[in-house]
């Protein structure tokens, strides 16, 4: 039965994690552990396995697509890998109740940024005038370099202590900080996933071991890849913000029921 449903699950947030670049990691665990009846922590760790990989197929299609700037990705990822180990450390000690809670707020968090990000003209950025795709005159000061840590270090947290890809955070930051538009930060911020998913989970086998159950995970897997690749097709045909107003809603509507359920347990 867990094989049946990892199919069509792995199929939706690798759908939005390629069109999106945000938002599909975090439906993960809900789905573990809802649906597929893992753990809060083995969930949170076969998550970071699955949306790394998810978000590795990802980069290849948005890179082909031209929608991807590698090095300031790999920049941005590495950035946040301190974060992600730390994240990864307190996730091991916290309640698997309370970890859903938060887990709740995060996704709460994460669908009204979506939804405000729609309805936000860009500013101007630390890569020139904001958000055309385009940048012109390159400044680097104190200012964006703090803002660019700070982003990096909050993404690694959340990537390690709840076992999302932080992409509903990169994305706007990419866009605000970096002045891309959001074809290219939603394929740049795939980059940040992957380091990110990567240090969380190697920081996870290291110091307290993990079991996975391999043939559900390879399912579920392969068709969030499938997902991504067809994601990054929907990108570039549908409005960015139709997508994200409708994953809004669902991300809050998933929220709502977590937070019931492990306010319940508590």
């Amino acid at each position: 039965m867990n094989l049946l449903l990892a199919l069509p699950v792995g199929l939706v947030i690798g759908l939005s994690l390629g069109a999106l670049g945000a938002g599909g990691s975090i439906l993960t665990v809900p789905a573990l552990v809802y649906l597929l009846g893992q753990s809060p922590h083995e969930a949170t760790t076969t998550s970071l396995l699955v949306v790394g990989g998810a978000a590795l197929a990802g980069v290849g299609a948005h890179w082909r697509a031209g929608r991807v700037r590698l090095v300031p990705g790999l920049v941005f990822g590495v950035l946040g890998a301190a974060g992600s180990v730390l994240g990864s450390q307190a996730s091991a000690l916290a309640d698997p109740n309370v970890l859903l809670l938060g887990f709740a707020g995060l996704m709460v968090a994460a669908g009204v940024a979506m939804l405000r990000r729609g309805h936000k003209r860009p500013r101007e950025s630390c890569g020139g005038s904001g958000g055309g795709g385009v940048v012109t005159k390159p400044r680097v000061d104190i200012a964006c370099a703090v803002k660019v840590v700070a982003a990096a270090t909050v993404v690694g947290l959340v990537t390690g202590f709840f076992g999302v890809g932080g992409g509903f955070v990169v994305v706007p930051a990419l866009v605000l900080v970096l002045g891309y538009d959001t074809a290219t930060a939603v394929g740049t911020s795939l980059v940040v996933i992957v380091i990110n998913s990567a240090v969380a989970l190697g920081t996870r086998v290291m110091g307290h071991g993990a079991t996975f159950d391999w043939p559900m995970l390879g399912v579920f897997l392969a068709a969030a890849v499938a997902g991504v690749v067809f994601g990054n097709r929907v990108a570039s045909r549908v409005a960015p913000e139709k997508l994200t107003k409708a994953f809004a809603v669902m991300l809050l509507a998933v929220a709502l029921y977590t937070a019931a359920r492990s306010a319940i347990q508590l």
